[in-house]
């Protein structure tokens, strides 16, 4: 859930004089710096890029192996209409606890323009698959706990009526209250001739509050651009790349269900899985009502350590 959905702005943030190049390059020396250091695990053995649809938003069937931890950045970048550009950096690490659990952990902060850089909170979540065999439809089951900030600007899903306006709160408002929640998720995904298709619908609860269920929903779809690989080595194979899109949104409470008073994004995909390294993600998010911002920049790099807790058997 965006937390800052909980509070209506009351007032709207100044915009100071700022040439676009300034922060245009602001935001590109973050993402440079954040892209150098998940590099440097490619020069260490044990490292494998993780084999999972594109997505950025909406979650598939896919868990992580047995023993393996993934750890990733990401980031959303956007400006709100009459507000200040802010940079969010999601820190992750991902492990698979068994065959049929995966356990997450995330660690959130953001940068607003003409404001100021904070920390608004984390989350764990857990997501277990009850079918062990693939099936025309795999469900899994997902339940994250939150314990974020109204500063939070990750934006990792929308549910209930979450708008553009939750976004012009100010931080140091934004920090003055912590939002306690349980976000809960059916997720089904199938598999087809290369294609990926996902759906999933979101419920959560403010646990801080007595507020009605909030609802959200995430669609995506994708393919790997070739799935046979390459007789020769290469980095720019096109088995290397996946393509996809993703469609999400609110669905409102359970007050008043539905898109109305909700903001809704549509995007494509690409991934680009580094030869022995990290997983890059890009998406551009465009809103698709007035309720939504205009674009989101989301970027994703990831890297997987295999077997981590591995232990040799004695000889």
């Amino acid at each position: 859930m965006q937390a800052v959905n909980k509070v209506t702005c009351m007032h709207r943030a100044r915009r100071a004089p700022a040439s676009a190049s300034t922060t245009l390059a602001r935001a590109l020396t973050r993402l440079l710096s954040a892209i150098s250091l998940l590099f440097l695990p490619v020069f260490l053995p044990g490292v494998a890029a993780a084999q999972e649809p594109p997505y950025l938003v909406t979650y598939s069937s896919y868990m992580e192996e047995p023993g393996n931890l993934e750890l990733a950045l990401r980031s959303a970048i956007a400006t709100p209409q009459y507000g200040n550009q802010f940079r969010s950096l999601t820190i992750e690490t991902e492990y698979g606890a068994t065959a049929w659990w995966t356990t997450e952990f995330y660690l959130s902060g953001q940068n607003t323009a003409n404001d100021s850089t904070v920390f608004s909170g984390w989350r764990w979540e857990n997501r277990v698959r009850p079918l062990f065999k693939d099936h025309f439809i795999n469900p899994v089951l997902y339940v994250e706990y939150e314990n974020l900030s109204l500063a939070d600007r990750s934006l990792l899903e929308v549910t209930g009526h979450d708008s553009k306006s939750d976004l012009l709160l100010a931080n140091w408002q934004g920090r003055l209250e912590t939002v306690r929640s349980l976000e809960t998720k059916l997720i089904l995904s199938s598999n087809f001739k290369g294609w990926n298709l996902s759906e999933n619908f979101i419920a959560e609860k403010d646990l801080n509050e007595p507020e009605p269920w909030e609802f959200g929903y995430a669609l995506g779809v994708s393919r790997p651009l070739a799935l046979a690989a390459s007789a020769h080595d290469c980095v720019f194979c096109r088995e290397r790349f996946a393509a996809g899109a993703e469609m999400y949104g609110g669905l409102g409470d359970t007050n008043g269900f539905g898109i109305k008073s909700t903001s809704q994004y549509l995007g494509p995909t690409l991934a680009f899985d580094v030869p022995k390294g990290p997983t890059i993600i890009f998406s551009p998010n465009f809103g698709l009502n007035d309720n939504s911002l205009g674009v989101i920049y989301r970027f994703k790099i990831s890297y997987e350590l295999q077997q981590i807790f591995h232990r040799k058997k004695a000889q």
